[in-house]
């Protein structure tokens, strides 16, 4: 299951995110997304594991709990929406 994770504190990791997570179960990947110029998070990132039910046990018990001082935001990332395209002028 791929897991959103919000709120994220600019400065955790992909390894302390792994971790976090990886007490419910098997963390088949980490991605904190990051800014493409400055290389800085942008905030929240996708955690995957391959377990559902392991899954859903770490979203119901991380979810608004502190991480590097900041209360993150859990739920099952819902696949990405088409996007509209944009006008060239």
């Amino acid at each position: 299951m791929n897991i959103y994770v919000g709120n994220l504190a600019y400065s955790v990791t992909e390894d302390e995110l792994r971790n976090a997570f990886a007490e419910f179960g098997e963390v088949t990947s980490v991605n904190v997304i990051t800014d493409k110029f400055s290389g800085q998070s942008k905030g929240f990132g996708f955690v995957e594991m391959a377990d559902n039910s392991e899954a859903d046990a770490a979203i119901k018990a991380l979810n608004d709990t502190a991480l590097s001082g900041r209360n993150i935001k859990v739920n099952q990332a819902r696949p990405r929406g088409e996007r509209p395209s944009r006008p060239r002028w």
